[in-house]
């Protein structure tokens, strides 16, 4: 087993991405529960999903629930960037060291991925 930090698809560390912000911590935190509450909702969407394939339910009726769990997920996601911006992204800024030019990279890497 190798000593070497693992690095994430970005080229930072685990360590590097495990201590955001000042406190040691994401800046989502505070909303925690508030997003896991809505990934739990998302994931009943995708059950029901799958049930009304299962029981061959209109095809429009179920693209109509793709869309809406998309819409979901897209708003979970854009909530997680904000966060990330109005969190991680500062206090990296604030800092001022080479973190912050990471901390935008990252950002601009995530918003392309997500305009895809």
């Amino acid at each position: 087993m190798s000593d070497a930090l693992e690095t994430t698809p970005h080229g930072a560390t685990d360590a590097e991405h495990d201590a955001h912000g000042p406190a040691g911590h994401h800046g989502y935190i505070g909303d925690k529960q508030r997003y896991l509450n809505r990934l739990k909702r998302i994931e009943g969407q995708a059950r029901g999903i799958r049930s009304m394939v299962e029981d061959e339910k209109y095809c429009i009726d179920i693209l109509t629930q793709i869309s809406a769990t998309t819409a979901a997920l897209e708003s979970v996601a854009l909530g997680l960037l904000e966060d990330h911006l109005r969190h991680c992204v500062v206090d990296a800024a604030r800092q001022g060291d080479e973190q912050a030019e990471e901390k935008i990279r990252e950002a601009s890497a995530a918003i392309a991925r997500f305009v895809r």
